[in-house]
């Protein structure tokens, strides 16, 4: 299994990012299947890999702070004609323990080890991103 790891462009948090999916789901906009999807001009090689069990992995304001699960890699075409592929991701989005990422074209792989780890919905309301970060990098989280 491996990830990718993709700057969210534009999203500084991850309730921008759940508003934006949710507006682009109420407007029409969306799959009408709930999905999510993501554009990218590279299609990833290790199609296989991603697709039992990986994640997408976003950096919002220059850091690691969620993840989709990936669930398919369509082949698709943009709007000038030209090959691209669609990362289809499951509608959850899980936050994680933020982890600081300096910025980056495109895509990359991510090796399930290097990956942070989530923070679970009771985690979440009760230990504060700065905290759980440190807690993180002492390994107790």
């Amino acid at each position: 299994m491996i990830h990718l790891i993709k700057l969210c462009v534009g999203v500084k948090t991850v309730d921008e990012l759940i508003a934006h999916r949710d507006f682009l789901r109420e407007t029409g906009r969306g799959r009408s299947d709930g999905l999510h999807v993501h554009r990218t001009r590279m299609t990833p090689k290790r199609k296989e890999e991603l697709l039992v069990g990986g994640s997408i992995y976003w950096v919002m304001g220059g850091k690691i702070s969620a993840r989709q699960r990936i669930v398919d890699l369509a082949d698709a075409t943009d709007h000038e004609g030209k090959s691209c592929c669609d990362i289809v991701m499951d509608s959850e989005i899980f936050r994680t323990v933020p982890r600081p990422k300096r910025p980056f074209q495109g895509w990359r792989y991510l090796k399930p080890e290097d990956a942070p780890n989530d923070i679970s919905q009771n985690d979440d309301e009760d230990l504060p991103p700065e905290l759980a970060a440190e807690l993180d990098a002492l390994g107790l989280l």
